[in-house]
């Protein structure tokens, strides 16, 4: 038996107000043709323009490929990657959210292993050459994908999310520049805000979890709790948005190395069946998932609940862990997360696909790695109760 943990982050993080500014001269570093991968959104904004000019300016000439919506699917991989193929870039650049840098990790790899991306689920192939150089630019403070060896693209002929996680998937550079947060609108700072706390609390209560991980996810777990309702009440809070981004990426540097859990599991297939944003679904799911794990991780859950109520620092773990669901159900609903129900998923259509989100959930492996490790029957029971679960405000100690 191994005794060892492994610890993989970008070769280089550029953190910070402003930090934007050094694409170009990180791109230079690496390649002559930049294939952006982005979004209409980060068009409309400028980001895009903004990044062609800096990169003009190091000598870089650059494509671009906007056409990522909402969850990446292989359609969009298979179509970027023609794209630079076509105009033999040989540096990929994304800027957005999840979506765009999962897209972007897909067709690194692709375009010097070849293959299609489904092949590198499971490491049934594996990649053997080095990607093309990958700058990840994230535009929420979210994902922590900028920080992860893992992309996750929907397979549209079964509509499977399927996760890929091998080292040649992490970015090369991950520019965090929490100035390109301040346009995310109040629900998606809120929905973002929340995935990234999944990303710290699973890092921290998986079995994989270590020293190194368990460090990061305490930092980031009381950077998003502090700081989320700020930013969520007011976007042109610095602070607050500085204090998400790094915690969101601190977050996704502690669950690359400790993977996720039941969240993340149960997650996945909401997505590909209904099309919720991963953000989102993993925000619905939270609360009731860590109701569901209490018991089997009272210890790890004391320490959130201590992070949210400082001035508890007394309580017994029971109580502390109790505190932990609690605090979480209020953020929620403070946060106005909406349930599976209230997002507008038809109650007939979620509940004939359970069993196969349950069975897509266990096969992703994710579960195994929570606490309480749940039966398909408990995991369905868990879809269940999800649908219509209330975040209500309760009464904190």
């Amino acid at each position: 038996m191994e005794h060892f943990a492994v610890f993989r982050t970008p070769q280089t993080i550029l953190y910070g107000r402003e930090s934007f500014k050094k694409v170009g001269e990180q791109a230079a570093l690496r390649g002559t043709k930049a294939l952006i991968v982005t979004d209409e959104v980060m068009l409309k904004l400028g980001y895009v323009d903004e990044c062609e000019v800096l990169l003009r300016k190091e000598g870089i000439e650059s494509e671009r490929y906007s056409g990522v919506e909402s969850e990446p699917t292989d359609l969009y991989v298979s179509e970027s990657l023609e794209l630079l193929k076509k105009t033999e870039c040989d540096v990929v650049i994304s800027i957005g959210g999840g979506s765009c840098i999962d897209t972007a990790k897909a067709i690194a790899v692709l375009a010097t292993n070849g293959g299609y991306i489904g092949d590198y689920r499971a490491n049934k192939m594996t990649a053997k050459k080095a990607p093309l150089p990958h700058l990840a630019v994230p535009t929420t403070a979210g994902t922590g994908s900028e920080a992860t060896d893992v992309t996750v693209i929907t397979n549209t002929a079964d509509d499977v999310k399927m996760m890929m996680k091998q080292p040649a998937f992490m970015p090369d550079v991950a520019i965090v520049d929490p100035l390109l947060t301040v346009s995310s609108p109040e629900h998606v700072t809120a929905a973002t805000g929340v995935d990234a706390l999944s990303h710290a609390i699973e890092a921290y209560l998986s079995k994989r979890a270590h020293p190194m991980t368990d460090t990061i996810a305490l930092s980031a777990m009381k950077l998003i709790a502090w700081n989320i309702v700020p930013a969520f009440r007011d976007g042109n809070d610095l602070d607050a948005r500085e204090a998400m981004s790094l915690g969101a990426l601190q977050a996704g540097m502690a669950f690359t190395n400790a993977s996720v859990c039941l969240v993340h599991g149960m997650s996945r297939p909401i997505g590909a069946l209904f099309h919720v944003p991963h953000g989102y679904s993993n925000a619905m799911l939270l609360p009731a998932v860590l109701e569901y794990s209490k018991d089997s991780c009272t210890d790890r859950l004391a320490d959130l609940g201590r992070i949210f109520e400082p001035a508890q620092a007394n309580l017994s773990d029971s109580e502390a862990a109790e505190l932990a669901v609690t605090s979480v159900k209020n953020l929620c609903s403070t946060l106005k997360i909406p349930n599976l129900k209230a997002w507008g998923i038809d109650e007939k259509a979620f509940k004939e696909a359970i069993p196969k989100m349950a069975e897509d959930a266990l096969d992703s492996g994710s579960p195994e790695n929570n606490p309480r490790l749940p039966s398909k029957e408990e995991l369905e029971a868990l879809y269940h109760t999800c649908y219509d679960y209330q975040f209500q405000e309760k009464v904190t100690r």
